[in-house]
């Protein structure tokens, strides 16, 4: 058995691991990582990068399917579903040297491809390597959750590690979840051809402001996903080709092929936490606000931390860790400012509280301004009239905005960075935008917060007559 010692030990190579693993290293520590799979972790794997590549696909088709709009004619726009997974391969290679094993060694990291098992409190087992660390960070990400719903286990199934290995368009697709990886997934597979039926037990897109969700589903209804809500599986029966899912109220749902997309589970089952004395909780491992484990020499973050479960939320994650492993300063994760988009069409995003949230909290404080993009001269231009935008103002300060639309995921951005810093919508409408832009979309909803202040103020009105009757 061969034995090591490292200041930064690092189990898991995703996106969070990897952060950490490259801040660390580059900052003078000595850092040892473990991946027992693919470099890289889910996101770049099976998550964020072959799904926006197939939401791609799909968003190519559909334009090809409607441009007569803007004086090109109409085309099949037909879908060769092998060739699509040959794109989603590709784009996955031209990022992956970003995240292979050659950059990271290439920093000074000790990479080690195996998986990690703790065995005392300050020591890991990988392989025939046994190393010891002074700090010791949880990066394992999470798996797809698959319920033990009756019959399942006999009838084949995809997941997000396994879709996207699928060469054969599937005829109708079955998605029981109607979170954000079954609508994204709906709406690719039907552009792409396929007949698809969303299965969800409770309401698709729930978590997001239900008002702006419902404008998500009424499109993806019109371009013919069907969306069963309230549909709780309770069998699921048939073979390759031929599925059969039975929800609870006795309603059947028929297709060719099946994806489980009702969430995600915390990779913990090969660490052998009580080992360590790490404690679990009940979506992974509990740690406190710093990102510490119930040992205190252990971190967890990412998806494994139990939180919020995005790809860059473990990359902030990092950043939060390495202050304090690093330079021994007091640093903890918050929430409040952390961004949130489902990459449909239109995309849908969220940052701080959502419109009931901030209702709840603030009540009577509270003003919610809303500005349409069909009053966007650019957005008119290019047909993408369909959204709105909301902000929830408190005494001045923005605490949530809720977006769809024609990219919410990047006019998101703004209201992140606001929330980050506490900033006062007078300093968000002090930006000047580029017209014709879509972010200009952000710049109107602080008009619409000031408009009626300005406009609409019997006093702005008297001070102005003042001033217009005395002004030499």
């Amino acid at each position: 058995m061969k034995r090591i010692k490292t200041d930064i030990l690092i189990i898991g190579a995703g996106s969070g691991g990897l952060s950490v693993a490259a801040g660390a290293a580059q900052m003078g520590a000595d850092v040892v990582l473990l991946e027992g799979h693919k470099m890289g972790g889910d996101c770049l794997n099976f998550g964020c990068v072959p799904s926006k590549a197939l939401i791609a696909t799909g968003k190519a088709a559909y334009g090809q399917r409607h441009s007569a709009q803007y004086g090109v004619a109409d085309a099949a726009g037909a879908v060769d579903y092998a060739a699509a997974k040959d794109h989603v391969a590709d784009v996955i290679a031209q990022i992956a040297p970003v995240d292979s094993q050659e950059r990271f060694e290439g920093f000074g990291i000790n990479v080690i491809r195996e998986y990690g098992r703790f065995i005392s409190d300050k020591e890991v087992q990988a392989g025939d390597t046994v190393i010891k660390a002074r700090r010791i960070v949880i990066a394992t990400g999470s798996s797809p959750l698959v319920p033990p719903i009756p019959g399942l286990d006999s009838v084949p199934y995809e997941t997000n590690e396994t879709l996207f290995d699928l060469r054969e368009k599937p005829e109708h697709l079955l998605i029981i979840g109607g979170g954000p990886i079954g609508m994204e997934m709906a709406q690719a597979h039907i552009r792409m051809g396929c007949k698809v039926t969303v299965i969800e037990g409770a309401k698709a897109l729930g978590k997001d402001d239900p008002e702006l969700a419902e404008i998500v589903l009424d499109t993806l209804r019109e371009e013919g996903v069907v969306i069963e809500e309230d549909a709780l599986a309770a069998e699921i029966r048939g073979t390759a080709g031929a599925i059969e899912v039975e929800a609870k109220d006795g309603r059947v749902f028929k297709g060719s092929h099946l994806l489980m997309a009702v969430g995600r589970k915390s990779n913990t089952d090969k660490l052998d936490l009580e080992a360590a004395g790490i404690k679990p909780s009940k979506t992974g491992i509990k740690v406190d606000d710093g990102l510490r484990t119930s040992n205190r020499k252990v971190y967890a973050i990412g998806d494994v931390a139990g939180g919020m479960q995005f790809t860059h939320v473990a990359g902030y994650h990092a950043g939060v860790i390495i202050r304090s492993m690093l330079f021994g300063l007091p640093s903890k994760a918050k929430t409040a400012h952390i961004p949130w988009a489902t990459y449909t069409e239109p995309e849908l995003s969220q940052v701080g509280l959502t419109e009931a949230q901030a209702k709840k909290k603030h009540g009577p404080a509270l003003e919610v301004v809303r500005f349409h993009y069909n009053h966007n001269d650019r957005a008119i231009a290019e047909r993408k009239t369909k959204g709105l935008i909301k902000v929830m103002v408190v005494k001045g300060r923005p605490v949530g905005a809720s977006i769809v639309g024609y990219q919410a995921g990047e006019l998101i951005n703004l209201w992140a960075l606001a929330l980050a810093n506490r900033m006062k919508m007078s300093q968000i409408a002090a930006m000047v935008a580029p017209y014709p832009t879509i972010g200009e979309i952000n710049k109107r909803a602080t008009g619409a917060y000031f408009s009626p202040r300005l406009f609409e103020s019997d006093m702005v009105k008297r001070v102005v007559g003042f001033v217009q009757r005395y002004l030499p």
